[in-house]
């Protein structure tokens, strides 16, 4: 967006009061930039490591897979948990708990390993839901870093620098005004004098 120039001393003041609303706002993008930056990088860090946890779950569970099909829906997310918490100025979502819905199933007649086995359910369900959450979280986190990135260097290489240049540009352009006004008068003082001087 390039500046319409007008050549007044009121278009100064209006470029000087935009320069510095964006001078003053820049350190402030810079470091919502870099604790963005941030917490991206602990999200994605996160992410790898629930994905190395589920998979490391799903492989312990390879071997007793096949016992599971005797339990369909055993278990069932009833609910999970969401609040939203606000890093730098972004709203995300955070899983506060994930409650399960756990068939009935007879103690007595099953196989010991059921009751362990239901609490290694759990932590996988929970995992997977851990890392939607936290896919959620890096998606919306990385896109608002984006943003403020590009409004920073919009900021800073771009308009900054156009309002530097239409302010230098006016006040030379009325500097020359007042010059070549003070020039004319001066003409019209000598002519004025050598009129009266040869009167």
């Amino acid at each position: 967006m390039a500046i319409k120039i007008q050549f007044n001393k009121s278009a100064i003041q209006q470029y000087q009061r935009q320069l510095e609303i964006r001078e003053k706002a820049l350190p402030t993008l810079k470091s919502k930039e870099t604790a963005l930056r941030m917490e991206v990088k602990k999200a994605g860090k996160g992410l790898e490591d629930k994905k190395r946890q589920l998979q490391d779950e799903m492989t312990k569970m390879e071997k007793v897979d096949k016992f599971w099909v005797e339990f369909p829906g055993l278990i069932q997310i009833k609910n999970a948990d969401v609040q939203i918490k606000n890093i730098a100025g972004v709203k995300i979502p955070v899983l506060s708990g994930v409650n399960y819905e756990v068939a009935d199933y007879a103690l007595f007649g099953q196989p010991a390993w059921v009751p362990t086995g239901v609490e290694i359910l759990k932590r996988m369900v929970k995992l997977r839901v851990e890392i939607k959450i936290t896919e959620r979280q890096f998606m919306i986190l990385n896109r608002a870093r984006k943003k403020t990135t590009q409004k920073v260097n919009l900021y800073e290489k771009v308009q900054i620098p156009q309002y530097q240049n239409a302010i230098r540009m006016v006040k030379r352009f009325l500097e020359d005004k007042e010059n070549l006004s003070k020039a004319a008068q001066k003409l019209v003082k000598k002519r004025h004098d050598r009129k009266e001087a040869a009167a």
